[in-house]
């Protein structure tokens, strides 16, 4: 019976902490993932990881990546409570990613899936045309008691226009002509300035 209990315990799906779903079935939000969490990041099928945090992946997560096939892209922002620690290029670098349905089923976390995290979907939300109310009400819903009035200010103040100007950008270019063809490297396209393993 002991043994019959043990496999049972293995089959089970743990979410990461603070995991919840952003768009269905495409966008993902989390904590930091635990090796006991993997077989549920499995079940996600997952293309991307976004990692919001500066310090190196841990070699097993990366291990996991390679086996199952998903993208890192990891946009070092540091964890402190000062209003400039979320510089605007690292968010719009990780939205350009996020955006990009390619990348999707995509999994966006820090370490403990509240401040980082909340804050690059809010912008997301943002993008959504989201009242900047409903996008606060979000972020508080994840960081609970521990949310941080920089982080709002943060959310308010962000200006999606640029990301706006790429996505029109973008969709010009794959549907504006013709052929539809992607551009060649040599047509000076400018490439997120993210880290990425397979």
């Amino acid at each position: 019976m002991g043994l019959i209990l043990e496999e049972e315990e293995s089959h089970v799906l743990v979410p990461p902490t603070n995991f919840s779903v952003v768009e269905e079935n495409c966008i993902y939000r989390s904590g930091f993932a635990q090796p006991s969490n993997f077989t549920f990041l499995q079940s996600l099928n997952l293309r991307s990881i976004i990692y919001l945090c500066p310090e190196p992946y841990p070699e097993e997560n990366l291990e996991f990546l390679r086996i199952n096939k998903i993208k890192l892209f990891q946009s070092g922002i540091d964890g402190t409570k000062e209003p400039t620690a979320i510089p605007r290029s690292a968010i719009t670098e990780a939205l350009k990613v996020l955006i990009d349905v390619r990348n999707h089923p995509v999994l966006i976390h820090c370490k403990r899936g509240k401040h980082r995290t909340g804050c690059l979907v809010g912008c997301l939300r943002k993008l959504q045309n989201w009242c900047d109310s409903s996008v606060v009400e979000e972020y508080k819903h994840f960081a609970g008691s521990k949310w941080r009035e920089t982080d709002v200010r943060y959310l308010e103040s962000f200006d999606v226009s640029c990301i706006r100007h790429c996505l029109e950008s973008i969709i010009y270019r794959y549907y504006g002509s013709r052929t539809r063809r992607l551009l060649c490297a040599k047509e000076n396209l400018q490439k997120p300035h993210m880290t990425y393993v397979l």
